[in-house]
């Protein structure tokens, strides 16, 4: 299972030239925890995540509105591709104390943003399979059970 399929359908992202506020605004609208900041070709950036205001921004006295995101943003940015597995994923996320993860092509393009509860959610599910089988695998009966 490729990381894209576990990642949120619509993709949180601000350009460049984007105001803290906005950032904001777009984490509160999506009801996500980071957005990528993304430059005229959706390539990432950087990313801009409740830590950074937490951080970067609460105790400052800077405007948020008259703040780029591109001044508060984090860089470089550790991102997952297609050909990032699921528990590959999860073991950079909980290794780096990352909530999210963006996943991009092979030029760096936006494709999603992971985050950890995607993660976790996918895990929950694929241990409950898991213990279903053992589940069945126990309770079956057969010859010489």
């Amino acid at each position: 299972m490729s990381v894209l399929d576990l990642c949120d359908r619509e993709i949180a992202a601000v350009g460049l030239e984007a105001t803290v506020a906005d950032a904001i605004h777009k984490m509160l609208d999506h009801h996500v925890g980071a957005v990528a900041v993304v430059d005229s070709e959706y390539r990432v950036a950087g990313i801009f995540t409740e830590r950074d205001v937490l951080r970067k921004m609460a105790l400052s006295h800077v405007d948020p509105k008259a703040t780029s995101v591109r001044d508060l943003m984090t860089t470089p940015v550790e991102m997952a591709t297609r050909a990032t597995g699921a528990g590959e994923a999860l073991s950079i996320m909980l290794e780096r104390h990352f909530r999210h993860l963006p996943v991009a092509d092979d030029n760096g393009k936006l494709l999603g943003i992971l985050s950890i509860r995607n993660l976790l959610e996918w895990r929950v599910d694929d241990l409950s399979r898991e213990l279903e089988s053992l589940e069945q695998y126990v309770s079956n009966d057969g010859p010489g059970g």
